[in-house]
């Protein structure tokens, strides 16, 4: 009884204190009393109530290192001080943003698709033109800016498939089994989607290559599936192991459900190009355990060292014979954002899928109609790129000689990469066969790694971000693709102007000398 002789437990306080207690308990939101006497109510989304597997989700690409990248050219901005004058952003595949020049006739289309008032002009050539009306007549109300069909749109399909025919040789593809995407991270998380289920030890295992793009670890992390790594074999420029694939997935199968294997080929961090029997034997390996294939093939048109070249996993696939090319389960990805393209921001891209359970395909087409559709713009791009200008179209010379001179040069840039890196005492870099990066092995000293675990960093974050801060140069530490434990890499894409990429390799070969003898 309080001092008025009334039972407490009645007493309005009492029933409040009451309810804010049973409210936390069952996770309801709070009321707390601010300064002016007034309850506010606790946020309904806090890091304790809100998705758990999103928490997991890593992405170094666009991670830590690139956050103060950004912060450092806010403070340049202002005046601060600095060793350096600019931030030289090496850490993502985003080839416009480092000044590689779009090819004309895609803008022009573009252009045309997007203000069709200019079909009445005569600064366009025809092949642009035609290709504008015969896009524009497939969108509703013959604007881009209307939705599309939630698969795409069908001449561009039907384009898709036609090219994937010519590129594999002759092997039949189907417009229905295409599937137009948000670029191919879209097609590569919605495939994942469609995989993952279970719990414990029924939980879905997804094979990821290590290193890997970190897109596929992000999306294992957020779907709750179980990640199974294969480590690539750096002393073998980064080939695939066949025996490591097999003590992979017999391990994994002790605690999971292993359902599919990822390969990235050409390489993303690695910047290899995997041989031909390298994929029949991953092939192989797929049909004998019932693993569901998964090809991100967004480099095909990346490849640049003597003696490789890219073979699609469909056509290897088809080649093999019906034991395989009628049992395999596979889909396939590209995207408008890399090769001689780099057209990053239309989120341009496709999927195809092979051998896919017809009700589980319906299944895939009511999820993509979840999203509408790809964007249009993206769409018509993708179209584009699969049906370029040929021999006689006004366009063709042209186009052919902006194509040839933009993988000439990456292939240039790519040489010059790996033999620079390969002068400096400490670091070694492999080949880079393909696509656009290189991922060098760095030795770090004993001191070095111990003041970064003593920060609660990797030891590679903990070099990069050294670096960042005093030379203005933005890499990705090894530890966000993942690695052999001991060893320690960083990312670099070879994408910068040539004279900028010579500066930004010197000022890495200064810096790491620089930090070995400070770290001696």
């Amino acid at each position: 009884y309080n001092v008025c002789g009334v039972s407490s437990i009645t007493s309005p306080e009492f029933k409040k204190t009451h309810l804010i207690l049973s409210e936390r308990r069952r996770g309801l939101a709070q009321e707390k009393m601010t300064e002016n006497g007034v309850f506010s109510r606790d946020k309904v989304l806090t890091i304790d109530t809100m998705n758990p597997t999103v928490k997991n989700v890593e992405y170094a690409v666009r991670g830590p290192i690139v956050q103060r990248a950004m912060q450092i050219e806010k403070e340049l901005r202002e005046g601060v001080k600095k060793p350096f004058t600019e931030v030289i952003k090496a850490n993502i595949g985003d080839a416009h943003a480092m000044g590689q020049q779009p090819i004309t006739f895609f803008r022009q289309v573009l252009a045309l698709c997007s203000y069709p008032e200019l079909l009445n002009e005569n600064m366009f050539p025809e092949d642009a033109k035609n290709r504008a009306r015969r896009i524009l007549q497939a969108c509703g109300g013959g604007s881009v800016g209307a939705y599309s069909a939630s698969q795409g749109i069908d001449c561009v399909r039907q384009d898709v498939a036609r090219y994937i025919e010519r590129r594999d040789g002759g092997v039949p593809c189907d417009p229905d089994n295409v599937y137009l995407t948000t670029g191919a991270s879209d097609g590569i998380v919605t495939m994942l989607k469609l995989l993952v289920c279970g719990e414990g030890a029924s939980r879905t295992g997804v094979m990821i290559s290590i290193p890997q793009y970190p897109l596929y670890s992000a999306a294992l992390a957020e779907l709750g599936a179980v990640q199974i790594n294969y480590y690539l074999n750096e002393e073998k420029c980064w080939s695939m192991d066949l025996s490591e694939l097999e003590s992979s997935l017999a391990e994994a199968r002790k605690h999971c459900n292993p359902k599919a294997l990822c390969i990235i080929n050409p390489g993303n961090p690695t910047g290899q190009v995997q041989s031909r029997q390298c994929i029949e034997d991953v092939i192989r390996f797929a049909a004998k355990e019932r693993l569901f294939l998964m090809a991100d093939e967004v480099y095909q048109d990346n490849v640049y060292a003597e003696g490789c070249q890219f073979h699609s996993f469909k056509k290897v696939l088809f080649e093999l014979g019906p034991e395989y090319s009628d049992n395999v389960e596979l889909a396939s990805f590209h995207s408008t954002s890399k090769c001689y393209m780099g057209e990053c921001g239309f989120r341009g891209g496709y999927m195809e899928v092979i051998n896919m359970d017809a009700e589980v395909q319906a299944q895939l087409s009511k999820l993509v109609s979840v999203r509408l559709c790809p964007p249009v713009p993206g769409q018509a791009l993708m179209d584009l790129v699969v049906n370029s200008p040929q021999p006689g179209e006004p366009s063709h010379i042209t186009f052919m000689k902006e194509r040839t001179a933009t993988l000439s040069l990456l292939a240039e840039k790519a040489k010059l990469t790996e033999q620079i890196l390969n002068t400096v005492p400490g670091i070694t870099c492999n080949p880079v066969q393909g696509a656009m990066y290189s991922f060098p092995n760095i030795s770090l000293p004993e001191k070095s790694i111990k003041e970064a675990k003593a920060l609660g960093q990797a030891p590679d974050m903990f070099y990069c971000m050294k670096l960042l801060e005093e030379t203005g140069i933005c890499l990705v530490p090894g530890s966000g693709f993942g690695q052999k434990d001991g060893t320690y890499h960083f990312r670099m894409t070879i994408l910068p102007p040539t004279d900028k990429l010579k500066i930004l390799l010197a000022k890495v070969k200064e810096f790491h000398q620089k930090f070995t003898q400070q770290y001696s």
